[in-house]
């Protein structure tokens, strides 16, 4: 996917500390986030056996954490909080590489609701998800975000 905007330091470093509060996805999953700008985000999960099923192959709730993680900076930063309320998500293929990156695009971002496609992939290129997320604006833009 790569649609990367140029990256200010300043914008990554409080999507950082404003989402170090999602414990679950940032320190029992391990996702961080690589880049971030108003309806985008990038973040990687390093995959270690703890991410793995009884088939050796990385759990599809590992995966979809680290989706619904970047669907949650991209729709968060710049606008007003947002919450998902459905997602589709489709495993194309088993993950081959040690890591994984998630790239969340907006595809629709409206004052009430929003649409965003994020695709998964392995260090080795390999396209393993592909996800649809639709989220409700709940709060006011933050200061922060």
């Amino acid at each position: 996917m790569n649609h990367s905007p140029l990256q200010d330091p300043a914008l990554l470093a409080a999507a950082r500390a404003r989402f170090a509060g999602d414990r679950y996805a940032t320190e029992v999953t391990g996702c961080e986030i690589a880049a971030v700008a108003p309806g985008y985000a990038r973040c990687q999960m390093a995959i270690t056996p703890a991410h793995r099923n009884a088939l050796g192959i990385v759990m599809g709730g590992a995966i979809f954490t680290l989706a619904d993680f970047t669907f949650a900076v991209a729709s968060n930063t710049g606008f007003p909080d947002t919450v998902s309320v459905d997602a589709t998500v489709h495993y194309l293929t088993a993950a081959q590489g040690n890591s994984l990156t998630a790239e969340s695009v907006a595809e629709k971002n409206g004052r009430r609701s929003c649409v965003y496609r994020i695709v998964i992939t392995d260090d080795t290129g390999i396209h393993v998800a592909a996800v649809t997320v639709t989220g409700m604006r709940v709060g006011t833009p933050s200061a922060k975000s």
